[in-house]
C-alpha cells in the first residue's frame, strides 16, 4: 500500500503535471480576477486536453501488456 502511494506521487511530480497543476492555479486566479485572456484560454485548453487525452492511452496500453 505504502509503495503504492509513492508511485503516485512519483507520477503527480512528472514534468507534465506539474506543468498542468500551474497552468490550472493560473487559470483559477485570472478567473477570480476576470482577466483570462482567449490566447490563454487556447493554450490552457490545448494541454488539459493533451494531459487528460494522454491518460486513457496510458490505461489502455497498461491493460494490453498485462493480458498474457
Amino acid at each position: 500500500m505504502n509503495e503504492q502511494v509513492v508511485k503516485r506521487l512519483a507520477v503527480l511530480l512528472s514534468v507534465k503535471s506539474l506543468v498542468t497543476l500551474a497552468l490550472t492555479a493560473v487559470f483559477a486566479a485570472l478567473t477570480l480576477r476576470g482577466g483570462v485572456s482567449q490566447e490563454f484560454m487556447l493554450v490552457y485548453t490545448t494541454v488539459i486536453a493533451f494531459y487528460f487525452g494522454t491518460q486513457p492511452q496510458k490505461i489502455s496500453d497498461a491493460v494490453e501488456e498485462a493480458r498474457p
